[in-house]
């Protein structure tokens, strides 16, 4: 089975330093779901696994956080795509669960969820370096789209740091090179 695992804000949809926080908020990126219909079209199944502390802060809701992912669902569904599972952390950064990125439970539970043995060799598309240390940690491939806060990551960090990190323009660009070469 081939599994491509996707941050959300940022990767998928337009992020905000003030959280997306209705589905009025959640706009997609420009081919964003365009590249998960390729990706599902190819036979890849598709997991999304985002931090959402907006919900600990008490800026939505569960209720709301489910809205924003109907409606990815539904326009997904309009141009023939699918996301698979959708995997988020609710907690704020000092509950130091295991589940937040850039720590990998939420990877690791997607690999259960997917019955793999090791996420070696599956993709995991982020836009943060937190997103590459959890990609590390549970042992995927690290890419880093410069949407989002991704042109910010690569302006912060040094190029040996991200050395083993696979890095395009968008997610659109992701699924054109990947299908391509896989």
């Amino acid at each position: 089975m081939s599994l491509i695992i996707l941050d959300r804000d940022g990767v998928i949809n337009h992020d905000s330093d003030d959280f997306i926080k209705s589905a009025d908020e959640w706009i997609p990126i420009d081919g964003s779901l365009e590249a998960i219909a390729q990706f599902k079209h190819a036979g890849y199944s598709v997991a999304v696994a985002t931090n959402q502390s907006g919900i600990a802060r008490g800026l939505y809701d569960l209720e709301t956080l489910h809205s924003m992912h109907k409606k990815m669902a539904e326009m997904l569904e309009s141009i023939g795509g699918a996301v698979d599972a959708i995997f988020y952390c609710p907690h704020l950064p000092a509950a130091r669960c295991s589940c937040r990125k850039p720590k990998p439970g939420m990877l690791l539970e997607i690999a259960k969820r997917f019955k793999c043995d090791s996420l070696a060799g599956v993709y995991y598309v982020g836009d943060s370096y937190r997103d590459i240390e959890a990609a590390r940690a549970a042992g995927a491939v690290p890419v880093l789209v410069k949407t989002g806060k991704g042109q910010r990551t690569l302006d912060e960090y040094d190029a040996k740091v991200l050395a083993d990190v696979l890095v395009f323009d968008d997610l659109i660009a992701v699924a054109n090179n990947l299908l391509v070469t896989k």
